[in-house]
């Protein structure tokens, strides 16, 4: 079952100042993100800073692999083929 993405709407901003522009584009380019993202994070921030942002994804755990030879083993036992299964 897919979960429903949180409700957003879209918005068209004019007037904005130069400086800003610059600021935007160069922090999206220094995070490798899109300028959308960068302008979003930063209006969030802005109106709600004691809200955490929701992440749906696993990037919390990248590199916190820690080395357990219990677990490699029960892994191991677990790739075991029994030829008889598969007549």
């Amino acid at each position: 079952m897919q979960r429903a993405k949180p409700k957003s709407v879209q918005y068209t901003l004019r007037g904005v100042p130069d400086f800003v522009d610059k600021a935007l584009r160069a922090k999206a380019r220094k995070e490798k993100k899109s300028l959308n993202q960068v302008a979003i994070e930063i209006l969030r921030q802005a109106v709600a800073p004691e809200q955490k942002r929701r992440y749906t994804d696993l990037d919390e755990f990248i590199g916190t692999w820690v080395e357990d030879p219990e677990f490699d083993k029960a892994m191991e036992e677990q790739r075991q083929i029994d030829p008889e299964m598969w007549r």
